[in-house]
Formats: C-alpha cells, sequence, structure tokens
C-alpha cells in the first residue's frame, strides 16, 4: 500500500544545536568551538549549578536578557548539571584543546624577536602539527591554525551536531545563545543527524514539493517515541505559489532585517537569509513560501549570527545554487574561513570573493567591496559588502559597514560608479567587543578598553559621508533587529528615542533633503528598479 505524500508546515522550526545550544559560526568550526564550550557553555552552566537563582533573577531585568543567564527554572538544576556533566565527559578533547591554546599563547608571550624554531617541541601536545608559529612585522608572535586539517581531526565533533524541530504559533521565541536546550516538553524532537545529512536536504524539499513521511522520517533517525509529535509537522495543504519572478527589470523584496531577495528574469539573489516563518499575525512579512523554487546566489556579507544564519541556511540548502562569501585566509581564532565551514556544512558549490573582486552572474556581475568596522577592531577578513549589478541597474549591500574612513569611498566610486539602490544597517551602538568574541580571549580586556571596541555600524554622520560619497539613488536602511522573528537572536528592546533609530532617521531625513529617496522598511517591501 502506497503512503501518502504529504507537505512539510510552513511553520516547522529547525534549530541545529552544537551539544544542545544553538549553533553558529563560532560553534561550526573545530578551530573555534572547544573555546566556546570551554569558555562559555561551561562556565555558563557551573554558575548556573552553583546559584540558579541569580539566573532567574537576572532574567527579569530586559536589560539583562542577552547576557550570560540560563532562562530556565530553579527546578531545572538537576537537568542542567547533568549536561555539564555530559558536556565534561563526553567533550573532554576539546577542554584540553582550550587549555593548550592557553598555553600556546603564553608560549609565545615569551617570544622576543629570534626564531621561533625552537619553540615548537613545546606546542602543547594536542596541537603540535596544527599550528605554524608566526611573527607580524611588528616581532609579535601568534599562531595560524592549519583549519583544513581541524576539520579532519578529532576536534570536528559531527556527534555533538542535532537538530531541534518544532511547531510554532507565533513569532516570539526565548534568546537562544545563553541556554542549552533540555527536553521535548514544547512538543519539539531532536534529529541527532549532522548539520550536513542530505536528509535535512529531503526534509526541507517537502516544503514545497510532498513526498512520504516514513522515509525522511528513517533518515532522520527520529526515535519511536516521537513518531506522532514528527507526524503532526505535516499537512496534505500545498503551499501557496510562488512563481520566479517574470517582468522587467530587477524585483528587489524586503524580508527583514538585512535579508533582501533581488530577482530579474534571469537570476534570483538572497543577501543573509533569515526569514519568518508563516504564523498568524498583523504584521505583514514574507516567508519561506515566497522565495523561488531555486535560489541561483546566496550572499553572505559576514560571519556574525544574524548575518550567517544556520537555521535558515540548512533549512534552503538544497534549493540554493552557489553561496558567495567573503575570502579569508583562515587560520586565525577570529577570522575562520567561511567558504570552508559552509563546505563542511554541506553546501556544494561556494565562492570565496574578495575585494574588487568580480564574479559573472546571468545578466550581470558580483563585484566585493571593502567593508570596515562593526568588529572591534580586530583583523577580520571575512567581511565584504556586495555590488550587485544586474540588468543595467546597481545595487549595493552594505550591511553594518562603518564608514570610519569616508576616502574609502571616494576610491570605491571611482571604481563602480553610480549607484542605484543602497542598503545599510545603522546599528550605531553595538555590543562590546567581548559579547561577541570574549571567549577566544586568552584573558579579559579591560572594561573601558572593551566599551571602547564596540561592534558599531555607521551612526547618521558616517552614513551621510557615505552617501555623499556613492552618490545613490536610494538608501534603505535594515530594521536591524526590530522585526519580531529576530527576538530569539537579536535582544534589541529599541524605543522610539533608541539611538540606532534616532541616527536612521537623520540619515533618512539628510537623504530627502538632498533629494535622494531614503527609508527604513520594516518586516516587508517591495521596489521595482526598470
Amino acid at each position: 500500500m502506497s503512503q501518502p505524500e504529504l507537505y512539510l508546515k510552513q511553520n516547522v522550526v529547525a534549530e541545529p544545536l552544537y551539544n544542545q545550544w544553538y549553533a553558529w559560526w563560532f560553534l561550526a568550526s573545530p578551530m573555534t568551538a572547544p573555546l566556546f564550550v570551554a569558555n562559555l557553555h561551561v562556565k555558563i552552566m557551573e554558575s548556573f549549578v552553583a546559584n540558579p537563582a541569580i539566573h532567574v533573577a537576572a532574567l527579569k531585568s530586559p536589560a539583562l536578557q542577552g547576557g550570560p543567564y540560563i532562562n530556565h527554572g530553579v527546578d531545572r538544576l538537576g537537568d542542567i548539571k547533568a549536561l555539564l556533566e555530559r558536556t565534561v565527559r563526553e567533550e573532554a578533547l576539546s577542554l584540553e584543546y582550550a587549555r593548550a591554546v592557553l598555553e600556546l599563547d603564553a608560549l609565545l608571550d615569551s617570544a622576543e624577536g629570534f626564531s621561533l624554531e625552537e619553540l615548537y617541541p613545546r606546542v602543547p601536545d594536542v596541537l603540535r602539527g596544527y599550528v605554524e608559529l608566526t611573527y607580524d612585522l611588528k616581532n609579535r608572535a601568534s599562531p595560524r591554525f592549519f583549519e583544513p586539517l581541524l576539520y579532519r581531526s578529532p576536534f570536528h565533533r559531527t556527534s555533538s551536531q542535532s537538530l531541534s524541530m518544532r511547531l510554532v504559533h507565533k513569532d516570539a521565541r526565548p534568546y537562544v545563545f545563553s541556554t542549552p536546550r533540555l527536553d521535548t516538553t514544547d512538543g519539539s524532537l531532536m534529529a541527532k543527524v549532522p548539520y550536513r545529512s542530505e536528509a535535512i536536504d529531503r526534509l526541507f524539499a517537502m516544503r514545497h514539493q510532498p513526498g512520504p513521511v516514513a522515509p525522511v522520517r528513517e533518515a532522520l533517525a527520529i526515535e519511536a517515541k516521537d513518531h506522532d509529535t514528527f507526524a503532526s509537522f505535516f499537512t496534505e495543504q500545498p503551499p501557496r505559489p510562488a512563481p520566479r519572478y517574470d517582468g522587467e527589470g530587477v524585483r528587489v523584496r524586503y524580508f527583514g532585517h538585512a535579508c533582501v531577495l533581488i530577482e530579474s528574469r534571469q537570476v534570483s539573489l538572497l543577501t543573509d537569509p533569515v526569514i519568518s516563518y508563516d504564523v498568524p499575525s498583523d504584521l505583514p512579512r514574507y516567508t519561506y513560501a515566497d522565495l523561488p523554487e531555486r535560489i541561483d546566489y546566496v550572499l553572505i556579507t559576514h560571519g556574525h549570527a544574524d548575518h550567517l544564519m544556520f537555521e535558515p541556511l540548512l533549512q534552503l540548502r538544497h534549493r540554493i545554487g552557489t553561496v558567495v562569501v567573503p575570502a579569508s585566509s583562515g587560520g586565525g581564532l577570529a577570522d575562520p574561513s567561511l567558504k570552508l565551514m559552509l563546505q563542511q556544512l554541506g553546501f556544494q558549490n561556494v565562492v570565496a570573493l574578495s575585494e574588487l573582486e568580480s564574479l559573472p552572474i546571468p545578466g550581470g556581475e558580483l563585484i566585493g567591496l571593502p567593508f570596515i568596522g562593526e568588529h572591534g577592531d580586530l583583523n577580520i577578513q571575512a567581511k565584504l559588502a556586495h555590488l550587485v549589478r544586474l540588468e543595467g541597474k546597481t545595487l549595493l549591500m552594505a550591511a553594518d559597514s562603518n564608514a570610519l574612513e569616508p576616502r574609502l569611498y571616494e576610491h570605491v566610486h571611482r571604481e563602480v560608479g553610480a549607484i542605484d539602490m543602497m542598503w545599510l544597517g545603522m546599528e550605531s551602538e553595538g555590543g562590546p567587543l567581548s559579547w561577541m568574541y570574549g571567549p577566544l580571549l586568552p584573558a579579559p580586556l579591560q572594561r573601558k578598553m572593551d566599551q571602547s571596541r564596540r561592534l558599531n555600524g555607521s551612526n547618521a554622520a558616517r552614513a551621510i559621508e557615505l552617501a555623499r560619497r556613492l552618490k545613490p539613488g536610494q538608501v534603505h536602511v535594515y530594521a536591524m533587529g526590530r522585526e519580531p522573528w529576530l527576538g530569539h537572536v537579536m535582544v534589541m528592546g529599541y524605543h522610539e528615542n533608541s539611538p540606532q533609530l534616532v541616527e536612521s532617521r537623520k540619515l533618512i531625513a539628510w537623504c530627502r533633503e538632498n533629494g535622494i529617496h531614503a527609508d527604513m522598511p520594516y518586516g516587508q517591501a517591495e521596489h521595482f528598479l526598470r
């Protein structure tokens, strides 16, 4: 008897997890994952086990929602303790790696400009053969990790990867980066498969192509106790049709945050995918159902968790042609290779683009442009603004560029000419350096230093200087996490007088005074360039 062919429901959430913690780029690279396990996850769980009441009390304050506090009640103390013990046991090699990185840092601090050859035998044993010891031109020593080798080493723990799935009926989801998932009392289930598993592609292809449920359930190794829950994820109801754009010129659709779909008759491009699920809401939005069945190019501007988001990327992997990422040399703890990372995540065609490098696309080309700022002054190369030339029109996806040096954009304008449409984020007061990069630091930064080196985008003055020099015909400012489907990764808590919104309004006012169409879309928007 043949099985009925069903569709995956549009409101099935699938969170990639690493040791039951929400996964992002630093948990995907074996160069950095052990440091986050040791210096973040273990420490947060130890803090909770020592005094869970502090965590409960802290999270009553909206200002501390994005802090290192576990969002579980005191009654879950035993579960957190059990997860901590299991993590320490199963991640013993990762913890050894983290200790070795600290020892290596201390060893290199002893170098005084003389040859580093004699230090190789003193590298901690667990790291030997995985690092090169180098100087910069000021005789400061640092390691370069052989990141490709680490992906083929015991440090790359695909056994720690899994997928947590459940149905959602509203946008609001708890903040994910400080709290591990403990159980399935909310109607969720765990699929213990690595991120690169083809079973994930088979599952999410059923969003728009029906199929039998049992083969996918078996491929995902869903436990018998979860079969009924898994069955509830499917429906006979097909999704609404989303025909490929077939009009003149270029259609531009805003999906929220920094996610923009750019389409011509020949090609489709999606930037920094962050997609809403289809849930009841009064706020108009585009969802997964509004994406074309084939996305020819996905453009990633940088690795921050609200731009390189594994949750939507894994769900879209089966329909993506090419992923374009910023090139980096790799080997530096703060700057893992995005190309290598996405290849290991199962993406078949990943192109790394450098500054002013061009990639032909049907009806035009992509050009990588410099993206400065927003990374706490760290030497991070894996960040890139994307210039899209399509059907005679030019769009600049500037991401969170902080125009620290306005003259840069004079040089850029000389090279690329007129820009019809520019998209820009203006997180003018970002988090301190330690909020994102703290687990990688060998020692805590002084508070004043940490607060000085914030992850800032442009304020109004800098964005205006950028617009003066690039002379765009239109300027659109990303909503910067205000959309309700971003709350689980961005606890922004904006109000009308928040600096980010005040600065954005100043830029918009300046643009309008100077004959430039400008706005700050929220939820969804549609534009045409013809």
